[in-house]
């Protein structure tokens, strides 16, 4: 409970800030059925005084704080204590509070008198309506440099738990307990029957909005999904992660952060329901124990892509097998595009501290592998680094934006629980100095740069915000066209 100090001021606490106070002191008159003129009277003071005070333009001394209750038949605890305020008083505070703040004020709108006669409704419907700008203005701040902040917080997130999120397993154990599923491969009839479990009917459609990989219609329980999708890759997966924002109750994100997060729980959930936990830590413990841990072996076990495995079994690795472990997605350019790592391995970072979009070394397996002609098997190579010796596997696989490799990596210790661990591939990688591989060699240099100018291919994103909508880059209007126009009648 706050009370005056003893200075004989009102503190300036959280919940009787002036206008808190000024609308205690106007709800306690009228409970009472005392006009401010009698209230006026009874404290000697100008009723233009006190109606300043009950609009929170003016902080009472302690001593007129004490006239007021006495003449109110009441306490100054009473007038300062945190109860909530009636539903009026609390959505005339909200938007006075509101008139003061940035929006108001770039939008140019002064602040105005709320009164009596001015429905609840309509301070709601402002209050609304300022919430909305807010939120717009907040995502069109979501520059390239927000989304790194809110990457970098995440990956943070998922080095301190290990890439291992217990909550997420058990909502895959039970939607798999729920179909009856026995272990193993997920089955596409599998997929169907989680599908059906939540409600669902599968639709492919030749026409489903290309800003997106699946609509959802909620209120038809149809699940649309492209029939190009149904001819090529992993049928599974598309419908496991249209249907994983529904197992886990996703609302629609109010910030990237959020988006990204949603985003990261949605592929983990889909791994997750692919390659059970219940299954597959067994094992890869077997595989331990035989000293044969094998990426592709995990990939074939369970039918599924080499990344999916390649992440689900950094999800496993630490907490069930006690091997820290680092993961990397490189685009054929150089340019990382996913990372993660809990071993204390040396990725480039930005002056933020995000590993995406900075370029891999040249001599980290990840970038070798582009070179070697045998992409049948796996390539492991050893790479000496500034922070110690670690061991990678890695493969490349093509996608709609080109080719990609995908590399699971452990510290030299962690070696001896691996196939390939024999490779005769060595590499040294310094890319924390300068002249490893982000400056040519001098001779070159010498040569060239004075004599050469590329015209650089700037990435589209890098002087843009991010695209607007709560669902960043999905036009909502393609979106609700389709799902009108695909809606039974």
């Amino acid at each position: 409970m706050a009370t005056a100090d003893v200075r004989g001021e009102v503190p300036d606490d959280e919940g009787v800030d002036p206008l808190t106070i000024g609308r205690r002191i106007r709800q306690l008159r009228t409970e009472r059925g005392m006009t401010l003129d009698e209230l006026a009277a009874a404290v000697d003071r100008a009723p233009s005084q006190l109606s300043m005070i009950e609009n929170g333009r003016r902080e009472p001394k302690l001593t007129l704080l004490q006239a007021i209750a006495r003449a109110l038949g009441s306490s100054i605890d009473a007038i300062l204590e945190s109860e909530p305020l009636d539903e009026r008083a609390t959505l005339e505070i909200s938007l006075e509070r509101a008139m003061r703040g940035q929006t108001f004020q770039a939008l140019g709108i002064p602040p105005f008198r709320i009164g009596k006669t001015v429905p609840n409704e309509a301070l709601k419907a402002m209050l609304a309506l300022q919430g909305e700008i807010e939120r717009l203005r907040d995502e069109r701040a979501a520059t390239p440099e927000e989304a790194r902040r809110a990457n970098v917080a995440l990956r943070r997130l998922m080095r301190t738990q290990n890439n291992h999120f217990e909550e997420l397993e058990q909502h895959a154990a039970r939607i798999l307990d729920a179909v009856d599923h026995p272990g193993g491969p997920l089955t596409q009839r599998t997929a169907s029957d989680i599908a059906a479990h939540l409600g669902f009917t599968l639709h492919y459609v030749p026409d489903l909005p290309q800003t997106t990989r699946s609509v959802a219609d909620i209120k038809n329980g149809r699940l649309y999904l492209s029939s190009r999708l149904a001819a090529k890759g992993d049928p599974r997966t598309a419908v496991l992660q249209a249907l994983s924002s529904r197992i886990l109750g996703h609302r629609e994100p109010t910030s990237y952060a959020e988006f990204l997060r949603q985003r990261v729980e949605t592929n983990y959930l889909t791994g997750a329901l692919l390659i059970p936990e219940a299954h597959a830590v067994p094992f890869l413990q077997e595989a331990k124990k035989d000293r044969a841990i094998s990426i592709e072996d995990l990939r074939d076990a369970y039918s599924v892509s080499y990344e999916t495995a390649a992440h689900r079994f950094t999800n496993l690795a630490t907490v069930h097998l006690g091997i820290p472990v680092h993961f990397l997605k490189v685009h054929e350019s150089g340019t990382i595009t996913k990372a993660y790592e809990n071993d204390d391995v040396n990725f480039p970072t930005d002056r933020l501290g995000s590993i995406e979009g900075q370029m891999c070394c040249r001599r980290w397996t990840s970038r070798v592998v582009f070179d070697v002609d045998d992409h049948f098997n796996p390539y492991y190579q050893y790479t000496d680094t500034g922070n110690g010796t670690y061991w990678c596997t890695a493969r490349v696989e093509l996608s709609s934006e080109g080719a990609h490799s995908v590399s699971v990596g452990v510290r030299f210790d962690d070696t001896k629980w691996f196939l390939g661990r024999d490779t005769p591939n060595r590499g040294v990688s310094k890319h924390s100095v300068e002249v490893c591989c982000r400056r040519a060699p001098a001779d070159l240099e010498a040569s060239w740069r004075d004599h050469s100018w590329p015209n650089v291919r700037t990435p589209r994103t890098l002087l843009a915000t991010l695209p607007t909508g709560a669902f960043p880059g999905v036009d909502t209007t393609d979106v609700y066209e389709f799902l009108e126009a695909h809606a039974p009648r």
